[in-house]
């Protein structure tokens, strides 16, 4: 048997493995309805901005500090910190194997967000799963990772939502089981760009 790191992994690699293919780019108002952010939301958002501005300026920021002062908030505003959520962070979360005939692909997520009230077979439903990387790495550079995480969703639900996140750049993916699984990305959304950050929110 082979083992493999999902850190490791290449988007070739990914595809050869999983069976994995990517559908064509979709836009966020296909799959998703945004709603319109209050005034307070938008203040929030432009503190979470400036923050980042700030510390962009002076250095790079570790892949830490892109989960605690960036992501963190973000989810806050976004609804995701409530009783019918669950965040779990990596240190709580087992690794995860896929098998696929004699490879093994083992690995660990930054974070994952579940629905507390939805269970199927004593499994949680995913929402969201999240890759963070430091501001000097390309948030793309996540996304083989990413998803042969989210892929593992697919054997006990139809859909799931990816995002792959230096800090600045959030590339968020829709992956789905039909015959055989899909993911599609979206539209790259960026912290700095004002617009942009609307809808990353």
């Amino acid at each position: 048997m082979i083992t493999l790191d999902a850190r490791n992994l290449s988007l070739k690699e990914v595809y050869q493995i999983l069976k994995l293919e990517r559908k064509p780019n979709k836009s966020f108002a296909d799959l998703l309805s945004l709603e319109t952010l209050t005034s307070y939301e938008q203040q929030e958002l432009d503190k979470i901005r400036n923050n980042f501005d700030s510390y962009y300026a002076e250095a790079k920021i570790s892949e830490g500090q892109v989960k605690f002062l960036f992501l963190s908030p973000l989810l806050w505003l976004s609804g995701f910190y409530q009783p019918r959520i669950k965040i779990t962070l990596e240190e709580n979360i087992a690794d995860i194997f896929i098998e696929d005939e004699d490879t093994l692909i083992k690995g660990r997520m930054d974070i994952l967000a579940v629905n507390n009230t939805v269970q199927k077979a004593s499994s949680l439903f995913w929402i969201l799963v999240i890759e963070a990387k430091n501001s000097s790495v390309e948030a793309l550079e996540g996304l083989p990772q990413l998803l042969a995480y989210a892929h593992k969703s697919l054997d006990k639900r139809k859909s799931v939502w990816g995002l792959t996140t230096n800090g600045l750049r959030y590339q968020f993916v829709y992956l789905q089981q039909d015959n055989h699984p899909t993911y599609q990305l979206l539209p790259e959304l960026n912290l700095l760009d004002a617009e942009r950050s609307l809808q990353l929110l």
